[in-house]
């Protein structure tokens, strides 16, 4: 768990088993970074790409002072959420209009990191661009990539990985093979006290060799130990390679063995276990048994058997359960790729897609009308953990003649997931996929239209927003639909925030009416908010009150928080502006923490904004300052600025505190806040008690990957001494300066002496200053 205000720089999932041998590779693969940016590690499903990745990534963790960031692409099956993928973890959330590659880019320029692209080979072309874009923008980048091919970028170092050795015949009386002790120790894990023994050696190397040293493979085999001996395994095994010798030559022979496993699998498995599996893989990610339930049980499975036969092949090792939640199961991507071709001669794929998208538009749906509720925080969890199956969903009736309509019901119906968990963007990019394909005048339409043109002018993009809402408005009218004739009004009252107020004002009043009309509550808090917020420009502080008092309280009487919160936040800069500045201040931090646990960034930035006018107010100008700076580092990933009517009141109060502090101690007071990540930030503004001094920042010396003798060679290097001149003047043996060397090249991911000097010429005084 990481510690309040740490940053977190790295999102590699624990290890639950023990890493068997692979020495050599991981070596090799550390040669590599130090030589190239982009390293892709190939071979065939199941050799274990993934684990050596994940396991150099690991050992790799201090070298890149700005993180070792894992994407796992298996899920996606979209090439255009290829960049979507990888921005979420590095927190990059930008909802402007502009392309998230260019945005992703710029955000990393200056970043040393590491990034793993795991499981690229279905969508090599969409992984290749990105990756060449990203490696150009950011020279401090190195990408660790596992597929099945290469990648086909210039510069790439492509490293085979082979299956694990296995016993031969001159092995006799030697050191068990990788193999031997892989199968061993998962074989213990199922069957405790299990070990290799003189009685049962022999069969095992024979069937380690038969499965020629893939690990998943093994994998497999050793939990089939929990219902049979190892005799007994080899000998159906054997039996299964025989039947499928004459697949096609053109096919890796280990490619052939590891669909004989699979297919000996599927064998174990009884015909509604197999019909199961293949039903399962149109599941993405993880899924639970309602979803299994409802999705899996068509011809030949009721649905009253679908459980018991989840249990069994969780029992077989084909389904696993989700460690990050145990009431959640997925297929490895291997094991539901086969269950796919299992499917796709059942003629059941289709109304198997269909029947996954219905349960999913259903949930959605369902999330909308319980949303402004006491749930709303689990309903935001739960939609997070269908991310990938909503995605897919979503592709199915985008791609699927006849279905956009139902895409756009369940773009629409997330809406509050789109805004309230920052997704704008990609809420935006289905919206406009799906409205083309669905051009009938229908209340679904309209919907995603007036949607589509509140994102669009959240992203700031007028362009495409007024005329959108213009058409909006018209097919409002036409259909005579009173709740999207209440959004557009709210919308237009958007768009024209920045002009007539009174004219604003009417517009936002006509739609809290036709909210009302239809009990719309969402409508409804949303209308007082933005009247409240009409209300601070007008400079009448007490009505903007009201406005919030009406608001916090219908949440409250329904258990709702995401609106409350909202309306506390307006509610604390109407009550500041009345000069009651501790109230405010609290009204404020609540916001803060409620937003921070929908992960709503933006909504956190606006709570510690006002905080900051709070602090420049009273004079608390260091505390000031250090929030402005940490602003700064908040802002940057959501891509989106401060809201118009706020940047008045942070002017006058930033120029205020610069005055009081003067230059230098502002910038010093400032760039603390900026070195903050976004945890320290809101612990600092929810601690008004806190010295900026107390919370961890990242300090020059810690973003400083190297260790205190590798800084000293490094100075060395840049003073022209030579690998035996560094060992003369530090008393060290000429090998062990050549290894630090070679450390520092690593780390640092160069390929000359040059380099080193030059970046220790830049980073040393300020390392020596802080060290």
């Amino acid at each position: 768990m990481v510690s309040k205000g740490r940053r977190l720089l790295d999102n590699l999932p624990a290890d639950f088993t023990s890493f068997v041998d692979r020495r050599l590779e991981l070596a090799e693969i550390k040669r590599l970074l130090s030589l190239a940016r982009l390293v892709t590690l190939t071979g065939v499903g199941g050799v274990g790409k993934t684990r050596l990745a994940l396991r150099a990534a690991t050992d790799l963790r201090r070298a890149f002072a700005d993180g070792v960031w894992m994407v796992d692409l298996a899920a996606l099956g979209d090439p255009e959420l290829l960049v979507h993928a990888v921005a979420e973890p590095l927190g990059v959330s930008d909802q402007s209009a502009r392309p998230l590659l260019t945005v992703l880019s710029e955000h990393i320029a200056d970043k040393q990191m590491l990034l793993v692209l795991d499981n690229c080979e279905h969508m090599l072309d969409a992984c290749a661009r990105s990756a060449h874009a990203l490696l150009r923008a950011s020279p401090g980048l190195r990408i660790l990539s596992t597929s099945r091919e290469a990648l086909g970028v210039y510069g790439e170092h492509v490293l085979a990985v082979h299956p694990l050795s296995v016993p031969t015949e001159s092995q006799e009386n030697a050191t068990p093979s990788a193999a031997v002790a892989l199968f061993a120790e998962r074989a213990a894990a199922v069957v405790p006290g299990f070990g290799v023994t003189p009685d049962n050696a022999a069969i095992i190397e024979r069937l380690c060799q038969r499965l020629e040293g893939i690990p998943l493979a093994i994998e497999l085999a050793a939990a089939r130990m929990r219902v049979m001996s190892v005799q007994n395994l080899l000998t159906r095994l054997d039996d299964r390679f025989q039947l499928l010798s004459g697949g096609p030559r053109t096919m890796p022979h280990r490619q052939q063995t590891l669909r004989a496993l699979m297919d000996w699998s599927r064998d174990l498995c009884s015909p509604e276990e197999q019909m199961l599996w293949g039903r399962l893989s149109v599941f993405y990610g993880s899924f639970d048994l309602g979803a299994a339930e409802e999705v899996c049980s068509l011809g030949g499975l009721p649905r009253e058997s679908i459980l018991d036969l989840l249990i069994q092949l969780v029992e077989k090792s084909i389904l696993v359960r989700d460690e990050a939640s145990p009431d959640r199961y997925r297929l490895l991507e291997t094991i539901r790729q086969y269950g796919a071709e299992l499917l796709s001669g059942s003629g059941e794929v289709t109304p198997l897609r269909r029947r996954h998208r219905d349960y999913y538009e259903g949930l959605v749906v369902r999330a909308e009308a319980e949303w402004f509720g006491e749930h709303q925080l689990e309903w935001t969890t739960r939609l997070w953990c269908e991310h990938a199956n909503i995605r897919a969903a979503l592709d199915f009736c985008r791609t699927e003649p006849g279905e956009a309509e139902a895409g756009l019901r369940m773009a629409a119906a997330l809406r509050m997931y789109w805004l309230g968990s920052g997704l704008i963007r990609e809420g935006r990019g289905w919206l406009d996929r799906l409205l083309p394909l669905h051009t009938k005048p229908t209340p679904v339409r309209v919907k995603a239209m007036w949607l589509d043109t509140w994102l669009s002018l959240l992203q700031n993009d007028e362009a495409t927003a007024l005329p959108m809402l213009k058409a909006s408005r018209a097919l409002a009218e036409q259909l005579g639909d009173t709740s999207a004739l209440a959004y557009v009004a709210q919308i237009t009252g958007l768009a024209e925030f920045r002009g007539d107020l009174p004219a604003t004002v009417a517009l936002f009043d006509e739609a809290l009416a036709h909210h009302r009309a239809v009990g719309d509550l969402m409508g409804v808090a949303y209308a007082l908010i933005r009247l409240a917020t009409t209300s601070i420009l007008l400079d009448d502080a007490d009505r903007a009150l009201a406005y919030c008092e009406e608001c916090a309280a219908l949440s409250a009487s329904h258990g709702e928080t995401w609106f409350k919160a909202h309306a506390l936040w307006m509610m604390g800069i109407a009550v500041w502006r009345q000069g009651d500045h501790r109230r405010a201040a609290a009204l404020e931090q609540e916001s803060i923490q409620v937003k921070a646990a929908f992960h709503d960034q933006v909504g956190v930035a606006i709570g510690i904004e006002v905080l900051a006018w709070i602090a420049a107010t009273d004079r608390q100008s260091e505390r000031a300052a250090t929030l402005f700076g940490a602003l700064e580092t908040i802002w940057r990933p959501t891509g989106m600025s401060l809201f118009n009517f706020m940047t008045s009141y942070h002017d006058e109060c930033q120029q205020r505190t610069q005055e009081i502090l003067g230059d230098q101690r502002y910038e010093s007071a400032f760039g603390h806040g900026t070195r903050f990540a976004v945890e320290a930030a809101i612990s600092f503004a929810l601690d008004d008690k806190l010295d900026s001094a107390a919370v961890p920042a990242k300090s020059e010396a810690e973003s400083c990957p190297l260790t205190r003798r590798e800084m000293e060679i490094a100075e060395l290097v840049a003073q022209g001494l030579s690998n035996k001149e560094i060992a003369a003047a530090l008393v060290i043996a000429p090998r062990t300066a050549e290894g630090h060397v070679e450390h520092i090249l690593a780390k640092l991911g160069f390929t000359s002496r040059a380099q080193i000097a030059a970046w220790a010429v830049e980073h040393g005084r300020q390392w020596s200053r802080n060290g």
